[in-house]
């Protein structure tokens, strides 16, 4: 039997506050580390193969490029101050996409409403990332595909020690976890993991596809 779980408010809104805050200059914090993400951004978008998707933190649009051609893209993100860039990124790219302000962990929408989700750097900032992941369970029809790509704690448990040291700073000051346990989250919200991808820095990253039961 599936637990309740209520959102906490008070950590929403704070990380909504963060994001908001950071959304002007977004971008350029992260130009440098997108030399990095951009090619693993295309080897997951390579691996979706759905006619309706969900991109759930659409943030700034930096997976617009990488859609494929042909599915209806619906995005949402915490922050109006991302989806503002989005929306400029959308006219730039003459993308086709559905942007919406929402909440990962209370999604408005109906069950079963896509094939498949896709989330990058997310489920490190959402405050209940199994409330969050529970949701994408819920609007993915059964035997869709969900596919993430995730920074997480480092198995070494010097190196997770320190992860756990620093998080506190680093998502004051910029919104992210460094050490959440992602691939284990996956699982405790129900999903059925059917790869996990070891990307670099020591398995920090990695792209994690599940199967909705």
């Amino acid at each position: 039997m599936m637990t309740t779980m209520t959102i906490d408010a008070r950590a929403t809104a704070l990380t909504r506050a963060r994001y908001q805050r950071l959304s002007p200059f977004y971008d350029f914090m992260e130009e440098m580390m997108e030399f990095r993400y951009d090619p693993w951004r295309r080897k997951l978008w390579s691996l979706v193969a759905a006619s309706k998707v969900l991109e759930v933190g659409v943030g700034t649009g930096k997976n617009m490029p990488h859609y494929p051609n042909g599915i209806q893209m619906t995005g949402i993100d915490l922050t109006p101050g991302m989806l503002d860039v989005a929306r400029r990124r959308t006219e730039k790219l003459r993308a086709t996409v559905d942007l919406r302000l929402g909440d990962a962990q209370s999604l408005e929408f109906p069950d079963s409403s896509f094939d498949a989700a896709v989330a990058t750097f997310v489920f490190c900032s959402v405050p209940d990332p199994i409330l969050g992941l529970r949701e994408l369970a819920r609007v993915v029809k059964p035997n869709g595909k969900i596919f993430l790509l995730e920074h997480v704690r480092s198995a070494n448990e010097v190196i997770g020690k320190l992860m756990d040291a620093l998080n506190p700073l680093v998502v004051r000051m910029m919104g992210a976890n460094i050490n959440r346990r992602t691939v284990e989250n996956v699982e405790k919200a129900g999903l059925k993991i059917e790869s996990v991808e070891d990307l670099g820095l020591g398995g920090v990253f990695k792209l994690i596809v599940a199967r909705v039961r």
